[in-house]
């Protein structure tokens, strides 16, 4: 129970790396602010689910994160609701692909608001707080599209680039502040952002699903496997303990070897 009392924001929460990143969160005594979309009842299902099972406290927020007051707002109701924002984990996110010349322009101001701006927001919300009590832990998820690029995603490569570069500034203005901040740059993780996409690439190549999905991991990925979620939770776990406290700025691949090669 390393972080047993911490209060920690994961947004992006109700789906994903960031339900993962949740779990393992609470598993070590974290109270947890989720955040994201999806259907009412599988939500209030994992509100009750967390406390039930790990003994700790959690609440919703149901913010837009492309809506900068409405971040502002759920950094302002965990604080009222939970005491404190001690760890912050901007994780939420959204993908679209195309040839730079087809992109429409509403998806690429979508994926920079929520990929991007929302990071920034949450950021300089929770910070203040952070810098009062001289403690806090910021973990960007970027991806290995922060590092490296690929055809077809000039938003989503260029939001996870802008991640990296906001990771290091943060970490350096808060550098003696008892504040660290990190990112985390993730290969293929399967979740339904990513399965959208073997779908996809099976339906263009009239392939079977299994058979892009072997595609993709062996075009990007050398182990040829999906990094597991609940690795990134318990990376994440590392970088807020006492363990993790001279690391900020860094900026951590775990991707099977993608941006080895």
């Amino acid at each position: 129970m390393a972080l047993k009392g911490k209060n920690a924001i994961v947004t992006g929460s109700t789906s994903g790396i960031g339900l993962a990143v949740a779990h393992v969160l609470a598993g070590q005594g974290c109270n947890i602010m989720l955040n994201g979309m999806g259907d009412k009842a599988t939500i209030d299902a994992i509100v009750a689910e967390l406390p039930k099972k790990y003994g700790v406290k959690t609440a919703y927020s149901a913010a837009d994160m492309s809506k900068p007051a409405d971040i502002r707002k759920m950094v302002s109701d965990t604080e009222a609701q939970l005491g404190s924002v001690d760890i912050l984990v901007n994780n939420a996110g959204i993908q679209f692909t195309a040839p730079v010349e087809e992109f429409p322009d509403d998806k690429w101001d979508a994926i920079i608001a929520i990929n991007l701006s929302a990071s920034f927001h949450s950021i300089k919300a929770a910070v203040p707080g952070m810098r009062k009590r001289k403690f806090g832990r910021i973990i960007n998820i970027a991806s290995a599209h922060g590092l490296v690029a690929s055809e077809h995603k000039a938003a989503y490569v260029s939001a996870k680039h802008g991640i990296v570069g906001l990771t290091k500034v943060v970490a350096l203005e808060t550098a003696e502040a008892g504040i660290t901040c990190n990112a985390i740059c993730p290969g293929w993780v399967n979740t339904p952002l990513v399965q959208k996409q073997i779908e996809a690439k099976a339906k263009e190549g009239n392939i079977t699903v299994e058979q892009a999905t072997a595609n993709l991991l062996g075009e990007k990925q050398p182990n040829k496997k999906f990094v597991k979620p609940e690795s990134i939770g318990n990376l994440i776990v590392f970088l807020c303990d006492e363990f993790g406290a001279e690391m900020t700025g860094e900026i951590i691949s775990i991707d099977g070897g993608w941006t080895a090669q």
